[in-house]
């Protein structure tokens, strides 16, 4: 063999030496970073629990006085971190009969007695869907070594829906109390014990019910952000325009709509509030009264969401409570359309635990269901300070529907919060009504609405160029019908049914 030939071998064989060694060493050290991962909670969890995500109820700690060694802010809200995906983790493992998680959370003895019910549960076919909705803890012991915290929870909320196989039982919601320990193992706080040591069915606290003024309204969005009029897109000069408009019609009121997603579900967007509340400014300068409506586009109702609900609602709530505009919280814009997807029961009863909250959080001002007809008009009636439907079908039938309404709804103002007729006749809808038709539909609603003294609100200021697909889906003659329902047309003009916007009639100049 040549010189050269070994030469070439000898290169060959140290280059492999030496990726081989390169490769082992790579490998060691993988396996020593993954070893050495075992205090990163987010490696370690195998739900990849993201409280800020997904479990947040309401939590009042009592002022500490405990026994023991002295309590610093960063120690109790790792304990209260740790101790809330506790319950989360545990609403899971019941909702689902599996196991996952629970080891993170739990002390080997407190593992094992979930772990029998849900075994249990699993054997009859049982699933328990739950959350807790507020806790009330008080520490009453922290060892001086910082490794063992005592805790007793007052007055837990705690909803729940039993299912046998696959089939609702019944619905629980009660307020109890618990005694937990929790250990220090492994850098975050395991529950060693928790022992409920009282429990009653709960029931909110019933509220006086809220006057409210007479309601002469729109649904209000600007012609060129319908349905966005939040974010980038927002124009103050436009609104205030607008607005002025509406009051110089003889309405007293709008009708606005918080879309859930958008405005970042339980983590609210701090701009898109602001520019609420400067609608609720511009609404006060206007003198016009403000209806919000909240959890637009929302439509989960997962009892594991209900905390998650709860705080974007409140963070709304204290933001407007005190404003001089607001007049009325709407707490869902047609909930009843979910009623087939979600189910009636799970639907109604979070539109129940929303109107308890939003009183909690606001006893001042009026609560309604935006409805979509008058026959689900009756639901929660007694809970609501107003009760509000929506009416498209024929002015003919709108006497009876209205009466018999009213005379199984005595005690308190009925108000239709959404009415109105497109002008839309095209190639999509080439028998659909004519503007000078739409204009006779609201001279006869409004004559209507005089001789039975009923409050409203129509639908709406403006037609649009441009309807998003959530909103009726993306079927053309839909679309169409939909983007001229508006008492001023694309250009800007103001179209015969401007009219009867209200019982006063305006002057007929252009807009």
């Amino acid at each position: 063999m040549s010189k050269i030939n070994k030469n070439i071998l000898r290169g060959a064989l140290l280059v492999s030496y030496v990726l081989i060694i390169a490769l082992v060493i790579y490998a060691f050290g993988a396996i020593y970073s993954y070893l050495n991962t075992g205090a990163d909670r987010s490696k370690m969890l195998h739900t990849e629990v993201k409280q800020i995500d997904q479990y947040l109820p309401e939590i009042t700690w009592q002022p500490l006085t405990n026994e023991g060694r002295p309590m610093d802010a960063q120690t109790l809200t790792a304990i209260e971190n740790d101790y809330l995906d506790g319950w989360f983790v545990r609403h899971v493992a019941y909702k689902t009969n599996t196991t996952i998680g629970i080891g993170d959370y739990y002390t080997e003895s407190a593992r094992q007695n979930l772990f029998n019910i849900i075994a249990l549960n699993s054997e009859n076919k049982t699933t328990v869907i739950g959350t807790t909705l507020e806790h009330h803890p008080t520490l009453e012991f922290f060892s001086e070594d910082g490794q063992l915290a005592v805790l007793t929870d007052n007055d837990v909320v705690e909803y729940k829906r039993l299912f046998k196989d696959n089939q609702l039982i019944t619905e629980i919601t009660e307020k109890s109390s618990y005694k937990i320990t929790l250990l220090l193992e492994d850098g975050f706080w395991r529950v060693r014990h928790m022992v409920k040591i009282k429990s009653e069915p709960y029931t909110a606290q019933v509220t006086q019910p809220v006057s409210t003024t007479t309601i002469n309204g729109i649904n209000y969005y600007p012609q060129a952000t319908p349905w966005a009029m939040f974010g980038d897109h927002f124009d103050a000069d436009i609104i205030a325009s607008d607005f002025e408009l509406i009051q110089s019609t003889g309405l007293n009121s709008i009708r606005l709509f918080v879309p859930y997603e958008d405005f970042g579900k339980s983590d609210i967007d701090q701009n898109k509030l602001d520019q609420l509340i400067t609608i609720l400014d511009l609404a006060e300068s206007a003198n016009l009264k403000v209806m919000v409506t909240l959890f637009d586009f929302y439509g989960d109702y997962s009892v594991l969401n209900w905390t998650l609900t709860q705080r974007h609602a409140k963070t709304i709530i204290q933001a407007l409570k005190d404003h001089k505009a607001l007049a009325v919280w709407d707490i869902k814009n047609e909930p009843n359309l979910d009623f087939e997807s979600r189910g009636t029961s799970l639907v109604t009863a979070w539109l129940a635990h929303m109107i308890d909250f939003v009183k909690a959080q606001d006893p001042n001002h009026a609560v309604t269901i935006g409805w979509s007809n008058a026959e689900s008009a009756t639901l929660l009636k007694d809970k609501l300070d107003l009760v509000s439907f929506h009416y498209y079908e024929d002015l003919e039938a709108l006497d009876a529907t209205f009466e018999t309404l009213k005379s199984n709804i005595t005690d308190k103002p009925i108000v239709i919060t959404e009415y109105g007729m497109s002008s839309y006749h095209g190639f999509w809808n080439p028998f659909g009504n004519s503007e000078e038709g739409q204009a006779e539909y609201h001279k006869t609603i409004q004559s209507i609405f005089s001789e039975h003294d009923i409050q409203f609100m129509s639908w709406t200021l403006y037609d649009f160029g441009k309807i998003p697909k959530e909103v009726v889906g993306r079927l053309p003659w839909r679309q169409n019908a939909q983007k001229h329902f508006g008492f001023i047309d694309e250009n800007g003009i103001r179209k015969p049914s401007f009219l009867f916007i209200a019982n006063k009639k305006p002057s007929a100049q252009q807009h």
